[in-house]
């Protein structure tokens, strides 16, 4: 699995670059598919139930699965970018949050605390904890923060398939659910909303939006469970 999971971290490392007021996702998209043909992958998303793009580009208030568009970025958007890449058998899969120009404190604060929240979480993918550790880990870091989390979509587990067991929620008290094992590898994804953590579905059918509003911020990486600590897959 390291080789889809690094081409999806190389990826996300060039997006990240192209992002900046007056893009298009719509050429984030393009990029990603290039890119991935010439590594001899296929995107993991596009076919998906449907889904017709190669990455799902949710802005602001979008909270997952929002599509590429054609419409420009603007200075103080953010904008969550994931990423899925199968390979010789196996899937990697992995999203960023990424200001676009110069973004407001409570933007920027969201962000930060979004990705500390999936470094928290990574840090009980061990032998010694239980899968709700990781959810407790998210929960407790992002609600101090006065954020809340998003329980409509959760992380999951990934490797011959893009979507394994178990359902990994970002939310709930420690100590329940099943015992990691070595060679478990799970795709943990903290889903964070500025305000409450109700959302609802657009009618494309895919692109999920908070109900009030509010800003959203979404982080993943791929992440094998070792005796030998977290295996965070998705890096270069």
């Amino acid at each position: 699995m390291r080789v889809p999971c690094r081409f999806v971290a190389e990826l996300l490392l060039m997006l990240r670059e192209q992002v900046q007021p007056g893009v298009t996702t719509l050429s984030l998209n393009e990029m990603a598919e290039r890119e991935l043909f010439k590594r001899k992958a296929r995107p993991a998303f596009k076919g998906y139930n449907g889904y017709p793009y190669t990455l799902c580009c949710s802005l602001n208030d979008q909270v997952v699965h929002g599509m590429p568009s054609s419409m420009p970025l603007k200075d103080g958007d953010i904008l969550s970018i994931d990423c899925g890449a199968w390979y010789d058998g196996f899937f990697g899969d992995a999203a960023i949050t990424v200001p676009v120009g110069t973004v407001s404190e409570t933007a920027g604060r969201l962000v930060k605390v979004t990705e500390q929240s999936l470094y928290r979480a990574i840090e009980f993918a061990t032998p010694e904890h239980r899968l709700s550790d990781i959810s407790h880990a998210v929960q407790s870091l992002v609600e101090k923060h006065g954020f809340s989390v998003v329980r409509d979509f959760v992380g999951h587990g990934i490797g011959k398939d893009l979507h394994e067991g178990p359902q990994i929620p970002n939310y709930g008290p420690p100590g329940r659910g099943p015992r990691l094992k070595p060679g478990m590898v799970l795709a943990i994804e903290p889903m964070i909303n500025q305000k409450g953590h109700d959302v609802r579905v657009l009618s494309d059918g895919w692109t999920a939006v908070t109900c009030d509003g509010g800003l959203s911020a979404h982080f993943e990486h791929t992440v094998a469970v070792t005796d030998n600590g977290p295996m965070i897959l998705t890096t270069v």
